[in-house]
């Protein structure tokens, strides 16, 4: 009798509530000390900001009393604002890491806060298992969706760190170095503004890249299909990957938010064969005249096992290819779409996709 009373009384979701209420307090602990970091390194920003300001005035004085102030001098102090400048930019770029800690974990804290409120408030007794584990994956799935968007958006934000904002800190530099140059030895300063020219150069290209990847805006107004071509071009120019796309139905146009979930996933499935298969051809092919609209990447690369990804349980382990391809498999089931992938060791991978046109 007190063993049927245990069985009734027993809550299945008592582990995960306790997992949930669990990791909430862990993330609320890491928020707490990332906070203090972040305040204690915007504190050593301000300083170093105000001590390149103070080197900066130092150096104008010096500019101006170049034929009195000893070279050496001039030397030192240049050498000590160069020092300075990558002091600050270094902080900046820990200060930005926090930052984009901090703003992951408070989004990660929001979603498990209302999936807790959700479990909390749903009586065990009046609803049926089969309910829970659907509303249990969905939300394993919200959640693992937010955080590849948030390893995105830090992938990005550490590329523009290393990238563009280095470079516009060069820039600085070369510019004052020509300041310096023009009136004692023109010639090098003439050769210093076409090295900067160079570099600004290359910089544009690099931000333009940022801009495609972030949001590319012939999207909006050509649509998925010249943008899939556009992307293939340069990627064949930037990877040394044959690609080779068949699109039809060019000129039909789909809901905003279709067209971005056509484009980003063949971007992604493109990125993942470079990045883990090392193939030397890739082919597209996108159907756009059918319902639902039709996807086929294909490449010949280093083939792996894709059972995992339709057999994942929660602490599966899978590798980064793995984990991305599942992460689409769950985008696709929230819209009602499918995803086969067919791979091999010595054939390649051949993922095909089918997404509901909608209206």
């Amino acid at each position: 009798m007190d063993n049927r009373a245990d069985l009734i009384n027993e809550d299945p979701r008592a582990e995960i509530v306790d997992l949930v209420a669990n990791e909430l307090s862990a993330i609320r602990r890491q928020l707490s000390e990332i906070k203090a970091q972040i305040e204690q390194t915007q504190q050593l920003v301000d300083r170093e900001q105000q001590r390149n300001s103070n080197l900066a005035t130092e150096l104008r004085n010096i500019q101006d009393n170049l034929d009195t102030v000893p070279r050496q001098d001039i030397r030192d102090k240049y050498e000590e604002a160069l020092d300075a400048r990558f002091r600050l930019a270094t902080m900046r770029g820990q200060l930005e890491k926090f930052e984009a800690n901090y703003e992951r974990l408070e989004s990660t804290q929001q979603i498990l806060a209302q999936v807790l409120s959700a479990l909390q408030g749903v009586d065990m007794l009046e609803a049926g298992g089969e309910e829970i584990d659907a509303g249990s994956r969905q939300s394993s799935n919200i959640i693992r969706i937010v955080q590849a968007q948030e390893d995105e958006r830090r992938k990005l934000a550490r590329q523009i760190h290393d990238g563009p904002a280095q470079s516009l800190t060069n820039f600085i530099l070369q510019a004052e170095i020509c300041q310096r140059l023009f009136d004692r030895d023109p010639d090098r300063a003439a050769e210093e503004l076409e090295n900067l020219k160079t570099s600004a150069s290359v910089t544009f290209q690099k931000v333009r890249d940022f801009i495609f990847d972030l949001r590319p805006m012939m999207l909006d107004d050509l649509g998925v299909a010249s943008t899939v071509r556009t992307y293939a071009k340069s990627f064949h120019q930037k990877n040394d990957i044959e690609v080779n796309e068949d699109i039809v139905g060019e000129d039909r146009r789909l809901e905003t938010h279709r067209e971005v979930l056509i484009f980003r996933s063949i971007q992604e499935l493109m990125v993942q064969a470079r990045d883990y298969a090392s193939p030397a051809h890739i082919d597209i092919k996108l159907d756009l005249t059918s319902d639902p609209i039709r996807i086929v990447v294909e490449d010949d690369g280093r083939g792996f096992d894709p059972t995992p990804i339709f057999e994942a349980e929660e602490g599966t382990h899978l590798d980064g290819r793995g984990e991305a391809l599942l992460t689409l498999k769950e985008k696709m089931e929230l819209i009602g779409g499918k995803i086969a992938i067919e791979s091999s060791e010595t054939e390649g991978t051949t993922v095909r996709l089918e997404i509901p046109a909608g209206e």
